[in-house]
Formats: C-alpha cells, structure tokens, sequence
C-alpha cells in the first residue's frame, strides 16, 4: 500500500513536533529542579542570615541596657537560742559563721547573779550560705525565738550606680576646663567647683560600698542565754511569779549591802571623831565660873533659889 507524499508530511511533522515537546519538557524539569535547590537554599541560609541579625540585634540590646544587680537584697536575722553552755554555744556558732565564709562582727558577754553567762554575737555569712547558716545556728540549743527580714535595694543600688558615672564625668569636665583656664578667677572659680563635685563624688562612692557590704554579706544576731528565756507570747504563771519576786528581793537586799559598805566608811570616821571630842577634846575646854551676885547699895541681891516642893510646903503648913 502506498502512502501520498501529503500523508508523508504530516506524519514527519508530526515526529518533529512531539521531539520537540519532549525536549522542552526535560528542559523545564530541568530548570525546575535547579531552582527548587537554589529556592531551599535560600530558604536555608535566609533563617540562618535572620539569626544572626537578631542576636546582633540583641547583643546592641543588652550593651546598650544597664545590668541589673543579680542580688541586692539586704537580708538580717535575728535568734534567741537557750543553751546549756554558752561558751561551747559561741564557740560552735563561730565556726559556723567562719565555716560558711563569714565573720563575727561583734560580741558581748556577760554573767547575771547566779553566775549564768549570757553572749550576743553579730555574725557576718555571704548572702549564699544565708539560710545554711542559720539552720545551723539553730541546731545549737532551744530555738526561742526567730525573725527573718530581707529588703530589695535594687533601685538604689541601680540609682547610685548612675549617678556615680554622672559625677565622675562631671569632674572629668571640670578638670578639663581648668587645664584650658588662663585666668586666675577662673582657675579659682573651677577648683572651688571641683571640690564640691568631688565630695559628692565621695560620699556616692561611700553609699555604693556600703550597699555592696549589706547585700554581699547578711547580718546575724545571735542571743545565747544559760537561763530559761521566756518566749514573748507565753503568759507567765504563779512559778514565773515567785521567781521574780525571789529575784526582785535578793537583788534589793544586794543593793541594800552595797549601800551599807559604801556607807561603813563615812559612818567609821564619824565615830572616831565623835571619841575624839568627847574623850580628848571637850575635857581640855575651860569651865564655865558661876556670876558674881549684882551689888547694890543695900549688898548683893540675893540669888534666886528653886520653888520648893509641894510636899514640903504642906510639910510646913
């Protein structure tokens, strides 16, 4: 069977046709595929571009933003322990406090009339070894009584740290200005000012490390006591009673005796001076002579005699 050349040509134009709709296809599956990579690689390195701006970001951020104080907190505490010993008490509350990185700040020890000691003791321990220690120090007796505070300081500690850097940089002015003076006033004028602003300066520098001092470091009072300390909400009873009235009395019959002995020696020189005038003195002293009875012209006037008695005026009668 033979074919017209018509259907010939159509049937080449037809071969060329689909060839070229076949290589345009892998052409486009081509394109596509590399621009699906290159797109995923964008993708990839744009999260990676933004992170890296946001952290730029936040590194300006947080130089540009002053840094809080992690913890001003002025913390104080306050214990009354009864002990059986209070030297061993103190001793072992010293060891704690120096244990934790602390110190004793100051101690006061005295001794009441039945010779019972009684010891208060400030102790320093870092803000840290805060509540370590106080657990501690109570271990060392009966727990009377107990009072926490803590006080947030953050905004002064902040206020006083920018004004510090106010201050200096106000000084640095002023001493800038007095190299650049010629005139004598001037010169004058500009030290007067920088004394000023520099006590201020002082006196900032002062309250910043007496802040960094509370905050670092807590303050501790411990009370230890050998007597029965009475706690502040118990109501005292006929025991409690008793033993204040004793108490009362024999300190009253104390003092009474200190009396006397501060008196015994004015009361012994008084009594030696007494015998002296009536045994050496009033003895050596002259002797009054009776007067001479008044003379008249008739003689003397006779001398007044005592009233007679009743008894011997009856007598008489």
């Amino acid at each position: 069977m033979h074919t017209s050349p018509s259907a010939r040509s159509v049937r080449a134009l037809s071969g060329i046709l689909l060839a070229a709709s076949l290589a345009l296809a892998g052409c486009s599956g081509a394109n596509d595929s590399g621009g699906g990579s290159a797109k995923s690689d964008a993708g990839a390195s744009a999260p990676k571009a933004e992170t890296a701006g946001g952290a730029a970001a936040d590194g300006k951020a947080t130089r540009g933003t002053p840094r809080l104080a992690p913890d001003a907190i002025i913390r104080t505490a306050s214990l009354t322990v009864e002990v059986k010993d209070a030297a061993k008490a103190l001793a072992q509350a010293r060891a704690t406090a120096e244990g934790a990185g602390g110190y004793v700040g100051d101690e006061t020890t005295s001794r009441d009339a039945d010779g019972h000691e009684r010891t208060r003791v400030v102790l320093r321990v870092p803000g840290e070894k805060y509540d370590e220690v106080l657990t501690g120090l109570e271990g060392t007796g009966r727990l009377v009584d107990r009072t926490a505070k803590a006080v947030d300081v953050t905004d002064q500690v902040v206020d006083v740290d920018s004004r510090i850097r106010t201050q200096r940089a106000s000084v640095n002015r002023i001493r800038t200005l007095m190299d650049r003076a010629t005139k004598l006033s001037d010169v004058v004028t500009l030290e007067g000012e920088l004394s000023s602003r520099q006590a201020d300066l002082e006196a900032l520098l002062a309250r910043q490390a007496s802040l960094k001092d509370r905050t670092s470091l807590a303050t501790v009072t411990l009370s230890l006591s050998e007597t029965p300390v009475q706690r502040a909400d118990d109501d005292p009873g006929f025991t409690d009673a008793l033993a204040g009235g004793w108490h009362v009395f024999v300190s009253m019959l104390r003092w009474i005796a200190l009396a006397l002995g501060a008196a015994l020696p004015f009361v012994a020189l008084a009594a030696l001076l007494m015998l002296l005038w009536l045994r050496v003195v009033r003895p050596r002293l002259p002797r009054r002579t009776e007067a001479a009875p008044a003379m008249t012209a008739f003689g003397p006037l006779p001398s007044a005699r005592p009233a007679p008695d009743s008894a011997e005026e009856t007598g008489r009668d």
